[in-house]
């Protein structure tokens, strides 16, 4: 028994197959899902959700959204999207150095439109670096 897995960003499916597992970062904290769970609505946040084939784990880089799980079927809509094996490693830690530095600038400051942005950034970067280790 398996779970049907879709991942829909607005410009592209970035998955769409059967998986064993998926593990979900939701807003409330990491969610697993197995064949024969409960129908669930949740907001996904910015981090990695992870998709287990077989005795294999696949890592997708995702930027918040919604996650569905109804009949054995979890439908994942998401504002942007990344498989973990095509992110360059390398590129995405030095994305998150640099993310990390933007938001440093605003520490003790008030939030502000500059300052969530720099986080939202630094979240997007950290979750790309994971996805891109798994």
């Amino acid at each position: 028994m398996s779970l049907t897995l879709r991942v829909l960003a607005p410009d592209q499916s970035v998955f769409d197959g059967s998986a064993d597992e998926v593990i979900l970062p939701s807003t409330t904290g990491q969610l697993g899902i197995l064949p024969g769970h409960v129908s669930l609505l949740t907001a996904l946040d910015f981090g990695v959700l992870r998709v287990r084939e077989g005795n294999g784990w696949k890592s997708i880089a995702l930027q918040g959204g919604f996650a569905e799980v109804d009949a054995d079927e979890v439908t994942v809509l998401v504002n942007a999207a990344e498989l973990g094996s095509s992110i360059n490693a390398d590129a995405a830690t030095k994305e998150l150095e640099a993310a990390t530095a933007a938001l440093a600038k605003f520490e003790g400051q008030p939030a502000s439109t500059e300052k969530l942005k720099a986080q939202q950034e630094q979240a997007r970067a950290r979750a790309r670096v994971q996805a891109s280790k798994a």
